[in-house]
Parts: C-alpha cells; sequence; structure tokens
C-alpha cells in the first residue's frame, strides 16, 4: 500500500479519525494506513450548514468523522436528512438527490461529501444567477 503525503499550513485543522487536530507549524503527515480525514476547508462548521445542500454536507460529514460507536446513527440520520431534502427540493435538482442518497446507502463517506460539495457549488451558482 503505498502513504498519502499531506502538507499543512501553520494553522490549518484536520479531523482524523475523529480526532481534531490544529497544526501549529507547516507539518508534512504521511498517512500509512486507512483513515477517515477531512481537512482545510472540507470541513464544516455546524453553523455554516444554511442551505439544503450544506445541511446534508454536514450530517454526511458527521457520520464520516465521526467516532466509530457513533457512526451508524449519524449515517442514519443523514440518509433521512438527504430523502426529505429531496422530496422538498424541485424535481430537475433531484438527480444529484439520488446520486447522494445512493453513496450514503452505500456508506461511500467520501465520494458522498464530494457530491455533496458539488451539490453546494451548483446551489450557490444558482443563487447568484438569481
Amino acid at each position: 500500500m503505498s502513504a498519502l503525503i499531506l502538507e499543512l499550513k501553520q494553522g490549518e485543522s484536520m479531523i482524523l479519525n475523529g480526532a481534531f487536530i490544529r497544526f501549529k507549524t507547516r507539518t508534512r503527515l504521511e498517512l500509512n494506513t486507512q483513515a477517515r480525514f477531512l481537512f482545510g476547508k472540507q470541513i464544516m462548521r455546524a453553523e455554516e450548514s444554511t442551505t439544503p445542500a450544506r445541511k446534508a454536507y454536514y450530517a454526511l460529514q458527521q457520520a464520516y468523522i465521526g467516532a466509530e460507536s457513533e457512526r451508524p446513527a449519524a449515517l442514519a440520520h443523514a440518509h433521512m436528512l438527504i430523502q426529505a431534502l429531496r422530496d422538498e427540493t424541485a424535481p430537475e435538482s433531484s438527480q444529484g438527490w439520488d446520486a447522494l442518497l445512493a453513496a450514503s446507502a452505500e456508506e461511500a463517506g467520501f465520494e458522498a461529501l464530494k457530491l455533496a460539495r458539488q451539490m453546494i457549488r451548483a446551489e450557490d451558482f444558482a443563487a447568484i444567477k438569481r
């Protein structure tokens, strides 16, 4: 297995297997085993989850990086939230919600977060066009 090397700047944050880490100095980190992590702008605070796509992202984030004992309940909550948001939104956006539901059902955590980030960008673009 090859290692994943991350370079983080001074002051950046990372969540690694549920632990919040803040780097006091510029750091080069090498991960040699499987790990669940988010860093920098990938980490969303609860107060930032203000739109449907952001709410879905935050719920998926909690399921992805939460403590092992909390992950099943967080994933179930994320799946229910995404289903409800899908049912509330316009039919033209259902394809994105369907993909997000499928990824969350398969417990494809990081892939689901990537899809949710795409939906946030689309949501932001639609808001700008209005």
